[in-house]
């Protein structure tokens, strides 16, 4: 499929619900603000499904666990299904509370601009850096758009700084978390198993507690933020539980328990008998962990679906609030349209121009396996879970990336203490490095200046060598030149989305008047 064609099935999708809105809202006044929102609100879905959900399926296919487009399929049904069932009925109009309803001066357009104006510069952003094969965290594109349409109606005055400074902090709290849990993880594979004389054995015990221990991860995950939404509901079915707003910890916890439970008493038999007759080889151990893999992408995608969906419909429900009810809230109604326009854009953009990212995020920065992304994935929910109980902001692309970085620098530093046959020839030449660095000295001291000359000559030529070779062997495992376009394009998403929202906010405010 060419990219025209994709682009043409993308357009149509937003004409589709410009039609759409221009049905619902009828000759209200200013209706075509509304159906401007909501091609906007479309385009942004399109753009998450493209950049943001490549970071729950990227790594199971990396690893060869799915191929791309089983897992397009699966992240399409269950972003869908999240979006759809547990995303919720109400949504804050302002993304994260960065500024105050007040700033609009109780005027429901100029909320209206500011809104359009931070979907758009939001998708605008996204747009390119999936072009530049950078992931990149949708939530602080939308709170840049946000922040800059605010900005732009009210000041800087508006804005909560230190909400800003705590957004700002997960530039580094995400991927370090991220990327130490997933270290950890794989680390314990490794030892447990892989260094071990009888893989098979090792298998046989730690693979069942491993993915025991996902279920737990995934199920406290996916109760605290794929279910929070819809938690009344429940409990008002399952009338055992506490009547809270929101699942706790405690509960998550209790529930993963149990899911841990049932799922070892069903995994470890099935792996027992796997292994019967089962080689010993790294390539047969990395197939027990597939299956867990496909079961974490589709959970991924599901908690995905249910939370930041509204990253793409918060601000076109914000703007229909206000379009509808004449004023500014903190808080709007989503109705079903609007969350409909969120799950099928975001299914859309993942099917048309998702395979981009899911390759960078799967194959680009690492060579992953089954066993390194079944630890990325489980740093993925269980940075989550840490994250948000202590009141940590972080981004799920930031942590899922981040535990792509770890996982490559542990294997860069596992292998440099085994000295594999890249490393030994390194140490050769680093070697003869430090004898052309003595034979000099001692030629220094021995004044033949015109042997030194040659020497350094030749050390100079060694120097260039050893550290080509250093460069050569460390990207092997990480590329520096990925995760050095990957920080940068994360350091400038809010500020560029911020600006590009302030321009267009004057603009739809010109056009207005």
């Amino acid at each position: 499929m060419n990219n025209t064609f994709k682009m043409m099935i993308g357009a149509g999708f937003a004409v589709a619900v410009a039609f759409y809105a221009t049905s619902i809202i009828g000759d209200a006044s200013h209706g075509g603000f509304l159906v401007l929102a909501a091609v906007f609100g479309a385009y942004m879905a399109m753009n998450i499904g493209a950049n943001d959900v490549a970071n729950n399926v990227g790594p199971a296919v990396g690893s060869g666990a799915l191929t791309i487009g089983g897992a397009i399929l699966i992240a399409s049904i269950f972003e869908a299904a999240g979006a759809l069932i547990a995303g919720g009925d109400v949504v804050g109009t302002i993304k994260k509370g960065i500024i105050s309803p007040d700033a609009f001066g109780g005027d429901p357009m100029v909320f209206v601009y500011a809104m359009s104006a931070a979907l758009l510069a939001a998708a605008l952003w996204l747009n390119l850096a999936t072009w530049l094969k950078a992931p990149v965290s949708t939530t602080h594109s939308i709170v840049g758009g946000v922040l800059g349409g605010g900005i732009a109606a009210g000041g800087f005055a508006i804005v909560s700084w230190g909400t800003m400074g705590k957004i700002a902090a997960s530039w580094v709290i995400s991927p370090v978390l991220g990327g130490v849990i997933a270290a950890i993880f794989l680390y314990i594979i490794k030892s447990q198993i892989m260094y071990k004389e009888d893989k098979l054995t090792a298998a046989k015990k730690i693979v069942p507690i491993l993915v025991a221990v996902m279920a737990a991860a995934f199920i406290t995950y996916l109760t605290l933020k794929g279910l929070k939404k819809v938690w009344p509901v429940i409990v008002e079915t399952l009338t055992f539980l506490p009547e809270t707003k929101k699942p706790t910890l405690l509960v998550a916890l209790i529930f993963g328990a149990i899911g841990a439970g049932i799922t070892y008493v069903i995994v470890k038999p099935k792996i027992a008998k796997r292994i019967v007759g089962m080689e010993a080889t790294r390539e047969s151990i990395n197939l027990l962990f597939t299956i867990p893999l496909i079961f974490a992408a589709a959970l991924l995608s599901f908690a995905h679906g249910a939370n930041d969906v509204a990253n793409a419909v918060g601000p076109l429900a914000a703007v229909y609030d206000a379009l509808t009810t004449h004023g500014v809230s903190a808080k709007a109604a989503i109705p079903l349209w609007v969350m409909v326009v969120g799950g099928l854009g975001i299914s859309i953009g993942l099917a048309l121009f998702g395979p981009r990212l899911i390759k960078t995020v799967g194959s680009e920065i690492t060579e992953l396996d089954q066993m390194r992304a079944f630890s990325i994935m489980m740093a993925a929910s269980i940075t989550v879970v840490i994250a948000s109980q202590l009141g940590l902001p972080v981004s799920s692309t930031h942590i899922a990336v981040g535990a792509i970085f770890g996982v490559g620098f542990l294997r860069e530093w596992l292998d440099s203490k085994q000295m594999g046959e890249k490393q030994e020839k390194l140490q050769r030449e680093v070697s003869k490095q430090h004898a052309l660095k003595t034979e000099l000295s001692e030629l220094e001291s021995a004044g033949d200046y015109k042997k030194q000359v040659e020497l350094m000559d030749a050390l100079k030529t060694q120097k260039k060598k050893v550290k080509s070779l250093k460069r050569t062997l460390r990207e092997n495992y990480v590329k520096r030149g990925m995760v050095k376009k990957i920080l940068a394009a994360w350091v400038i998403t809010v500020p560029a989305a911020a600006i590009l929202s302030a321009i267009i906010f004057f603009i739809l405010k010109g056009v207005a008047v």
